[in-house]
């Protein structure tokens, strides 16, 4: 029995152009994030000033508690200074912003009471604070 080159044993000239291209890809992304952010901060740059920019005041973050005391920025304030701080702050922008974070136990009338204590002086953009929910709806 004479063994021959038989037409099993035939090497494949072909290169799989799949795994290459997708190791293209990736190195491209890759290139482009770390792109933009490698321009964004090597370009030193001294920005115009602007006679008619604007500047956003930060707004006031407003914590309810659970038992309805109020948190202005973190120091407990009481609703008479609350609109005092609210006053001072609408003196210098015309445009003030407010956050709201309420407790989740919080009552919804104190939510409500400080809401109405906003707009009657003059806050009528608002938003509340949330933290995401973890589980996911159907």
């Amino acid at each position: 029995m004479a063994h021959g080159s038989s037409s099993n044993d035939e090497t494949i000239s072909g290169i799989n152009v799949t795994p290459l291209v997708d190791v293209v890809l990736l190195l491209l992304v890759v290139l482009m994030v770390t792109a933009t952010s490698i321009v964004a901060r090597s370009i030193p740059l001294e920005l115009p000033k602007a006679a008619s920019g604007e500047s956003l005041a930060a707004p006031l973050v407003l914590d309810i508690g659970a038992d309805g005391t109020m948190h202005l920025d973190g120091a407990p304030i009481a609703a008479p200074e609350l609109r005092e701080r609210i006053r001072r702050a609408r003196a210098t922008s015309d445009e003030v912003r407010a956050v709201l974070a309420a407790d989740r136990l919080c009552r919804h009338e104190h939510v409500v009471s400080a809401i109405d204590l906003l707009r009657s002086e003059g806050v009528v953009r608002f938003a509340f604070h949330v933290s995401p929910n973890d589980v996911a709806s159907p």
